[in-house]
C-alpha cells in the first residue's frame, strides 16, 4: 500500500500514472515472488514523503539507496530504526554535528525527529534487495525522486539542499541556486569523509540560511 502525505499525492499523480512506475511495480512484485527480500518493507517505501509534507520542507538531505542490512532501512536516508546500531556514515554525520554545533551524539540512529521538522531525508532509490547494495538502481526510482526534488525546487520559499558526495550533487544539479542554498561536500562515508565532509558545518549553515529567510531553524539535537 502506498503511504504518503496528502500534500504529495496530487503533484506526483502523473508520476504514479506513468508507464515507468507500472514497470517498476512489476519488477518489485516479480522480485518478491521469486523469494527476494526487499528493504525497507512496502509500507515504508515512501516514508520520507509521509512524515515530511511538501509545504513543510525546509531542508533536503539526499542519499543514494537504502541500507541493505537486516532491520536497518525504514524509508529515511542515513537513518536506521530504533535499536539498530548507527552505520559508519551516520556516525560520521554525528561527529560533524558535534564539531559544528557542540551536540553530543544520540545513542540511536533514528533521524525521524529531523524529518518531522521539515528535513526531507530522501534516497534517490527507494528500495534494495537484502544484502545487495545498489541492486534496484536504474529501475525507475531515480526518475520518480527527480520529480520529488523538482517539486521542492519549485516551492516559493527558500530551501536548503545538503548534497553529500558526487552522486547527490549530480542528481540535484538543476536546483535553483539563486533562490535556494546548496551545501555540497564530500560524502560522510569513512572512505571520503576526510576529503571535505569533516569541517563543512552543514547544520549551522543551514540554520543560518533559514533564519536569514524568516524561517525557524532546525533543532538538530536527537537526544530528546
Amino acid at each position: 500500500m502506498v503511504t504518503l502525505h496528502e500534500s504529495w499525492k496530487a503533484p506526483l499523480q502523473a508520476e504514479f500514472d506513468a508507464p515507468y512506475m507500472a514497470a517498476l511495480k512489476e519488477f518489485l512484485v516479480a522480485e518478491r515472488d521469486r523469494g527476494k527480500r526487499i528493504f525497507p518493507k512496502g509500507s515504508e517505501w515512501f516514508h520520507a514523503l509521509d512524515v515530511t509534507p511538501l509545504e513543510q520542507v525546509r531542508v533536503v538531505i539526499l542519499g543514494q539507496d537504502p541500507y541493505h542490512g537486516e532491520g536497518q532501512a525504514h524509508g529515511l536516508c542515513f537513518s536506521v530504526k530504533p535499536g539498530v546500531r548507527p552505520p559508519p556514515s551516520l556516525i560520521n554525520i554525528y561527529k560533524e554535528m558535534k564539531s559544528d554545533l557542540a551536540l553530543e551524539p544520540p545513542s540511536h540512529g533514528n533521524l525521524e525527529a529531523w524529518a518531522k521538522q521539515g528535513v526531507l531525508l530522501l534516497n534517490a532509490v527507494l528500495t534494495v534487495e537484502a544484502g545487495l547494495a545498489a541492486s534496484h538502481q536504474g529501475k525507475g526510482w531515480e526518475r520518480f525522486t527527480d520529480a520529488v526534488i523538482r517539486l521542492v525546487n519549485d516551492q516559493p520559499r527558500p530551501v536548503v539542499f545538503i548534497l553529500w558526495g558526487s552522486y547527490a550533487q549530480r542528481k540535484a544539479a538543476f536546483v535553483d541556486r539563486q533562490r535556494h542554498l546548496v551545501l555540497a561536500s564530500a560524502h560522510p562515508s569513512p572512505l571520503s569523509a576526510h576529503n571535505g565532509f569533516f569541517g563543512s558545518r552543514p547544520f549551522s549553515k543551514a540554520n543560518e540560511f533559514l533564519i536569514a529567510n524568516g524561517q525557524d531553524p532546525i533543532d538538530w539535537d536527537l537526544r530528546k
